[in-house]
């Protein structure tokens, strides 16, 4: 019996080849074609894969031509659509919507506007008929946008200083009086909590490094250093401890808690080499109406990491399939749950590995009706307790059958292919899957907690490591506060620029979690920002 090529480690490959060959060798020429056959499909199999990573699409929505084919396998679903009293329609069901006018977006209406008045000469104001003034009856008007480039200015805190004259003050301990700084974020230094919020918003929202923003101020006549970018930031971070403790807490408190983790490169750490991976561990939970976002920096991806981030949580962890979150979804008060979009992607993998056709685009459809059932029923604005009936009502049924094809499929197909490594994915995955149908607060993927880390491996790609664990954490925390404040609605610089201004001022628990954007006080956050 011949060994399938594909499986082992990488560097066990070439000696299960070897076997492989020799196997076939003794078996005869039979055996020796049927191997170079399956040689060759794996190769052409692994070429057409890479052909797309690199050329191909990056998103995942499947092309016309891919959900025509995934078209053959929809039958169950448009008999269960139809009524029982007319046969199953072809065709796409669309939701209603109202069309958005074509045209140019007006401009904001809280913009400052400047009028230019463009009128006639005085002697055209008369009627050339009758010689009468002309009355003004309306005014044609039409917008344009206009962009002053980023302007500086200098706060200059005066702070008088008094003394008597008549005794000099000899016996007072203070013979001057002078009024102290208000508190800073910074102590000592230049860096307002605007410019620290325009810095530090363009670092981890918008990927720019320091050193192409010490090129922008320098433009315009500024002369800033990256270090003190990087000081501004790491005090920055270690000011905002006390938030992300709050953070923790509140996503703990929350019923479902998703969590990922992407690899970075930290300089300095103790004890490791600079080529050493770290890692970037991000939890997304909390109210589920105000969403909190967590960033923590951390040398290890062990499965200990999320077991202590998640110590005190009783409600549902959803991730991916990475075996270090089956420790703490082993705990009696958790509940492990899937995700269907990496379960999704494989089957996609395997699809374009086949080229046209190939089965793989059956799983793809299966988990189609899943996603149209979940925005289906998102836009119907039932009660939790009916919306978690309906969605295994409609679910369950597509759910055993692809279930059914999964195993009846894992048994044909061999497990070194594409989809057979998708196969066994979902089978394995299968239990952690099927949960997210027991919680309104669940969906099938944890697509909102990977769309939390994208801008941190967008920013990744521009400034490439953190120079030392200080700036690791620092960005941990700077990326968990915008990230934040995007999740629920407001716009990052306003939002850190209201941080670090109260910052300085807060000292109780009170205080901080009057900073969170979902204990905002509203009022005096329009006040501040106008």
């Amino acid at each position: 019996m011949l060994r399938p090529v594909g499986q082992g480690s990488s560097t066990g490959r070439p000696q299960i080849l070897r076997e492989s060959i020799l196997a076939a060798y003794r078996a005869g020429p039979e055996a020796v074609i049927s191997l170079v056959q399956y040689l060759q499909e794996t190769h052409e199999a692994e070429l057409r894969l890479l052909r797309h990573r690199i050329f191909g699409r990056r998103s995942e929505r499947l092309t016309p031509e891919e959900q025509k084919q995934s078209t053959l396998f929809d039958e169950a679903e448009m008999s269960l659509a139809a009524p029982s009293d007319q046969a199953p329609r072809t065709g796409v069901t669309v939701a209603a919507h109202t069309r958005a006018k074509p045209g140019r977006k007006p401009l904001p209406a809280d913009l400052p506007r400047e009028e230019v008045v463009h009128d006639i000469p005085e002697d055209q104001k008369k009627c050339i008929c009758c010689g009468q003034p002309l009355v003004r009856i309306d005014a044609e008007i039409s917008e344009k946008l206009d962009v002053v480039p980023a302007q500086m200015k200098v706060i200059r805190h005066v702070r008088p200083k008094y003394a008597c004259k008549s005794c000099d003050g000899l016996r007072d301990e203070h013979p001057v009086k002078i009024a102290p700084m208000p508190p800073q974020i910074v102590e000592k230094g230049i860096a307002t909590a605007g410019l620290l919020a325009y810095v530090l918003v363009s670092k981890f929202c918008d990927a720019l490094p320091f050193y192409r923003q010490q090129t922008m101020f320098r433009r315009i006549g500024v002369e800033l250093s990256r270090t003190d970018f990087c000081n501004w930031a790491v005090q920055v971070g270690r000011a905002a401890d006390p938030l992300m403790s709050i953070f923790l807490d509140e996503i703990r408190a929350g019923p479902v808690v998703q969590m990922d983790e992407t690899h970075l490169q930290v300089m300095k750490e103790r004890d490791r080499a600079d080529t050493t991976k770290s890692w970037m561990w991000v939890m997304r939970g909390g109210p589920p109406q105000t969403p909190l976002i967590l960033y923590r920096y951390h040398p290890s991806r062990q499965a200990r990491i999320p077991l202590e981030y998640l110590s005190g949580f009783k409600g549902h962890l959803q991730t991916d399939g990475y075996e270090g979150y089956h420790l703490a979804g082993s705990l009696p008060d958790i509940v492990h749950v899937g995700c269907f979009a990496h379960c999704r992607r494989k089957f996609d993998e395997a699809a374009h590995a086949a080229g046209k056709g190939g089965s793989a685009h059956e799983a793809l459809a299966h988990i189609a009706k899943l996603y149209h059932i979940e925005r289906q029923l998102r836009t119907q604005h039932l009660s939790e307790q009916d919306f978690v009936q309906a969605r295994k009502a409609q679910a369950l049924p597509i759910l055993a059958e692809f279930k059914q094809w999964l195993d009846t499929r894992a048994m044909q197909v061999p497990p070194s292919t594409h989809l057979g490594k998708a196969l066994h994915y979902a089978l394995q995955q299968w239990d952690r899957l099927m949960r997210y149908l027991d919680s309104p607060y669940l969906t099938p993927d944890t697509n909102a907690v990977e769309n939390a880390i994208r801008p941190f491996v967008l920013g990744r790609k521009n400034w490439m490591f953190s120079g030392s664990p200080g700036g690791a954490h620092a960005s941990a925390t700077l990326y968990s506060l915008i990230q934040t404040a995007k999740a629920n609605g407001i716009e990052p610089y306003r939002y850190l620029r209201y941080v670090f201004t109260k910052l300085p001022f807060a000292h109780s628990r009170q205080d901080y979690l009057a900073l969170t954007p979902h204990h905002l006080d509203q009022a005096d956050f329009e006040n501040h920002s106008l």
